[in-house]
């Protein structure tokens, strides 16, 4: 290494104008930089910073609200499946109710109508028989008549005529007289 080479300036080494020209570059740069874009690149990341968290929210407060909403879903759900289970218990307990009022009401009509028939029966029956006492009383007054002969038209003589009547099929079949007497009383009327 020379002398000549010892003077000459390296080139990677700036001189004291340049460096002092250049410090104040750096320094308007920085200060226009700082003043100018900074704030708007601040903004700018708080914008996005905050849409980001923001939109991390908001998902979490709609993933709250759809959880929440299925619970409350999932309590009617519950609710209405008490609520039918329970109207089908009290139909069905209502309809076992029905049922046996109307077996009672049948049951109760089937015995008025059986006691009305049985009571119609009996009436029919007295009917009858007094009919058929009637129509006794008359045909054997009526034939007593012929055999013996004689009009019995007088209900004194009719009487005489049904109880001398008797007492002849009495001592014919040998039957007791008070039996016979009953029976010639009845047709008698």
């Amino acid at each position: 290494m020379t002398l000549a080479d010892a003077a000459a300036p390296n080139p990677l080494v700036p001189s004291g104008a340049e460096m002092i020209i250049g410090l104040i570059c750096f320094a308007v740069v920085f200060g226009i930089l700082g003043k100018m874009l900074m704030p708007r690149i601040t903004k700018t990341l708080a914008e996005r910073e905050d849409a980001i968290e923001g939109g991390l929210n908001r998902a979490d407060e709609a993933q709250a609200e759809a959880q929440r909403v299925l619970e409350q879903y999932r309590a009617q759900l519950e609710d209405a499946r008490h609520e039918a289970a329970r109207l089908r218990t009290e139909a069905q307990e209502q309809g076992a109710q029905i049922v046996a009022e109307m077996r009672e009401r049948a049951q109760a009509e089937a015995r008025r109508i059986t006691e009305s028939a049985q009571a119609q029966i009996e009436a029919e029956r007295q009917a009858a028989l007094q009919s058929l006492r009637s129509e006794v009383g008359t045909l054997s007054v009526e034939l007593a008549s012929r055999i013996v002969g004689e009009s019995l038209t007088d209900t004194a003589r009719q009487g005489r005529m049904v109880d001398r009547f008797l007492e002849e099929l009495e001592s014919r079949n040998g039957t007791a007289p008070s039996a016979a007497a009953g029976t010639g009383a009845g047709a008698g009327q």
